[in-house]
């Protein structure tokens, strides 16, 4: 059986769709047609029922994908095992990450990870989360490292960090009427205030959102006066005075402990987010298999 063909069989059952699939694995639709009807050959079985609008798995195929996830697996483990081997491990590694994990957390990592595996040479793209998985996709990135609630069913996510969000004040505001304020503000002072804010398509600015909602806050009643598209931006307005925030602590310690920003605080209202590693399991690398160990067994 060609493995290739499996993999192809393996994104359109996960897609339901062969212009989807084509984009995925950057084939034209006549090659995906083509490789399943190779593979439906060999097996002598129809593995999709077809119709004009989506593919569908027959319960033949459905036993096929229970099969090529299992190899996919084994594949990836004994990749794992290999490259437990630090000296075995050599080649590029392109690495994508959103900004505050590009930033503040994956450079310590990369700097431990060189030390252990020093003949991968990494490149590492930040950007937002959005454009980050848009890089995977086109297999500018072998990984990718972002935060964000979104399920990607054409990749492989795991969760490997969690992290807490903290709202952020100026030690003095440019508005004399938001002065007054101490730690502790009530959920409508966190309304009022002027806020500072990540760009739409960001993970920080996703998570934000769905987190203010699970905790019966409206997050278009936030008062939005800017909207800027990395963390040291948003640090920089608020310490000088333009309003309030709400970032990741790792991004805002050493502001917090030299005070030249200041930390509030919600009753009741804690703010959380998860970082995932998301990759394509078929085409992990070696040194893509050894950091995603790595950087697992670091964090747990």
């Amino acid at each position: 059986m060609n493995i290739d063909h499996l993999k192809v069989f393996h994104v359109l059952a996960k897609n339901n769709s062969f212009s989807n699939t084509s984009k995925v694995l950057h084939i034209s639709q006549s090659s995906v047609s083509k490789q399943i009807r190779q593979l439906e050959e060999e097996l002598y079985t129809k593995l999709f029922d077809r119709t004009t609008k989506k593919v569908q798995l027959t319960s033949e195929g459905e036993i096929l994908l229970e099969s090529a996830e299992r190899i996919f697996k084994e594949i990836n483990r004994v990749k794992n095992k290999l490259a437990s081997l630090s000296e075995t491990v050599h080649g590029d590694l392109v690495i994508g990450a959103s900004l505050t994990l590009g930033e503040h957390i994956l450079p310590y990592v990369l700097g431990e990870y060189q030390k252990q595996y020093p003949n991968v040479h990494i490149d590492m793209k930040v950007d937002n989360s959005e454009h980050i998985i848009e890089r995977l996709r086109s297999k500018q990135v072998d990984l990718a490292f972002i935060q964000s609630s979104s399920y990607y069913p054409e990749f492989t996510q795991q969760l490997f960090l969690e992290d807490e969000l903290v709202i952020i004040a100026p030690q003095k505001f440019i508005y004399p009427e938001f002065d007054s304020i101490n730690e502790y503000i009530t959920p409508d002072m966190l309304l009022t205030l002027p806020m500072i804010i990540r760009e739409q398509g960001s993970g920080t600015r996703q998570v934000i959102e769905e987190q203010l909602q699970n905790n019966q806050f409206d997050p278009n009643q936030l008062n939005v006066q800017l909207e800027l598209e990395n963390t040291e931006s948003i640090k920089a307005a608020v310490e000088s005075g333009l309003g309030i925030s709400i970032i990741s602590k790792v991004s805002v310690q050493k502001e917090l402990r030299l005070n030249t920003l200041r930390r509030l605080t919600v009753q009741g209202l804690h703010l959380k987010r998860n970082f995932y590693s998301i990759y394509d399991e078929q085409n992990l690398s070696l040194p893509g298999s050894s950091f995603l160990s790595f950087i697992h067994n670091y964090y747990n």
